[in-house]
């Protein structure tokens, strides 16, 4: 009897044994898998939260480049250091309130507060396709000023996004990212994301121009539309371009008859002097004469004394206030940041903290307040390099030992519900909607996604069946194979930390 329990415990124990080994050998088999995995750089790190203990790494003290896990920095940061209830307010504002007829002498000016939701984007964030009118927040401040009795504005409508400095877009930006809603220009004064689609549908017979239509309906740039309709047997060639700084945007291309068209997303190279424009025209549909033209008012960086902190807050405007919009708390915001992965409202988000606590709205201070905060939370200097908030600068540099060191904390931290739910989860919402539907991971992987062009990232939380929670990180650059194998074996080695 006594053999057999110590042949029981033996065995016991060598299962005991392989079980543990089995994550990493695991793990080492599915890199080595396809040659898109074997040669790629892999930085993992998995750690048990409860225990503490390193379930596996790998490279993990090396830098990557983490594509949009640097959103989990920038939104962890602005949870910290802003709260959830933070909210921006966006006025209309006036030197000198209407006169008796409704008149008023000078200028007006829309002032953005960092709002990163005057879209028609839905809040609280749902997954879908976004729909309703984008200018309906500033439909609202048209509406106030209708019901003040405004009748006429003699002067400018000046789109004032002077609430951060004027830096449009972030060091390590590829020259094609501002073109397209991907990298669209940062600004205090954001509508719609500060892009526009541009829909193209085929003429009614061939040979003819395509049809474009605007979603805003609002004129922005001269448009050259060279897309012709061909056969329906034909192919769909469209491309488009529009050189830095310029008004003029050219589509050329084809387009096949009875095709159901093709929807661009745009980005607008000055997001203060559109909102001016689009809030004119919204004003003169409703009666009000605007005597004076769009115009955009811009902090830039040489009129600043220090980038990096000022002394005191400006000082506010004595203006007259004709209309506000407050936003949604910022948690909602946050939410949608890294559901989705939008990088414009990272940016905002990282400017923001920059504005509440070293009182100038630069990317500049937004960094400095990021390196108070992961110094606080144990991240040294030497782990991480970051040019941006959102994760598209190709220079950003992180360890997978800082991306969990910061898991980590946010775990602990008392604000561990509202940040876990920031994330996108396996197989229901966000980037992660069409990934870990089924299994165990489905439904219990949190995590956030990455991707650039030979880059691959996801990082964030597994619950596992028992209740355990495991904090990951899993960087992959320089693979030059299909991305759909690299993500593959990627969710697989979240699979297996469920297991």
């Amino acid at each position: 009897m006594k053999r057999l329990s110590l042949r029981l415990g033996l065995a016991l124990a060598f299962a005991a044994g392989v079980t543990a080994a089995s994550l990493p050998e695991s793990i080492e088999r599915l890199i080595a898998s396809s040659p898109a995995c074997r040669t790629a750089f892999w930085g993992i790190e998995i750690v048990d939260l409860s225990s503490g203990k390193t379930l596996y790494q790998r490279n993990a003290g090396h830098f990557f480049v983490p594509a949009s896990n640097a959103k989990l920095f920038t939104t962890a940061l602005a949870l910290t250091r802003l709260g959830p209830d933070f909210t921006f307010l966006t006025r209309v504002m006036s030197d000198q309130p209407p006169d008796a007829d409704g008149r008023i002498a000078g200028s007006v000016r829309l002032v953005g507060g960092g709002d990163p939701n005057l879209s028609a984007r839905a809040i609280p964030y749902r997954s879908g396709p976004v729909s309703g009118d984008p200018l309906a927040a500033l439909e609202e401040l048209a509406g106030q000023l209708a019901a003040r009795g405004v009748k006429r504005i003699e002067g400018d409508i000046a789109g004032d996004d002077t609430w951060y400095v004027w830096q449009p877009y972030a060091e390590g930006w590829s020259v094609e990212d501002p073109v397209s809603d991907d990298g669209a220009p940062i600004s205090a004064l954001t509508v719609n994301d500060n892009v526009f689609t541009l829909n193209l549908r085929p003429g009614a017979g061939v040979g003819d121009l395509a049809v474009p239509a605007l979603s805003p309906a609002v004129e922005y740039y001269s448009i050259d539309n060279r897309v012709r309709t061909v056969t329906a047997a034909g192919e769909r060639r469209i491309r488009f371009e529009r050189v830095a700084g310029s008004m003029d945007l050219r589509v050329w291309g084809a387009i096949p008859l009875r095709d159901q068209g093709q929807d661009m997303l745009l980005g607008i190279d000055d997001p203060a002097l559109y909102a001016a424009k689009a809030l004119r025209e919204l004003l003169e549909r409703r009666g009000i004469a605007v005597a004076g033209r769009p115009v955009a008012r811009h902090l830039y960086p040489h009129e600043v004394a220090n980038l990096m902190q000022a002394p005191e807050p400006p000082l506010p405007d004595a203006g007259t206030e004709l209309a506000s919009h407050t936003s949604a708390p910022l948690l909602e915001d946050l939410r949608i940041t890294d559901k989705v992965s939008q990088n414009l409202h990272a940016e905002m988000a990282l400017r923001a903290v920059a504005r509440a606590r070293r009182n100038i709205g630069s990317f500049e201070a937004g960094r400095e307040e990021m390196r108070t905060f992961l110094a606080e939370i144990g991240v040294e200097a030497g782990e991480y390099t970051l040019f941006d908030g959102s994760g598209l600068s190709r220079l950003d540099l992180v360890t997978p030992d800082a991306v969990i060191k910061l898991l980590r904390h946010m775990y602990r931290s008392p604000k561990r519900e509202d940040w876990i739910s920031l994330l996108p989860i396996g197989g229901k919402d966000g980037t992660l909607s069409t990934r870990f539907a089924d299994g165990a991971a489905a439904g219990r992987i949190h995590a956030k996604t990455g991707s650039l062009a030979h880059v691959s990232a996801l990082s964030g939380y597994a619950q596992r069946p028992g209740g355990r929670w495991v904090a990951f990180s899993v960087l992959v650059n320089n693979y030059n194979g299909p991305s759909a194998d690299i993500r593959g074996v990627m969710d697989r080695i979240c699979t297996l930390i469920m297991e």
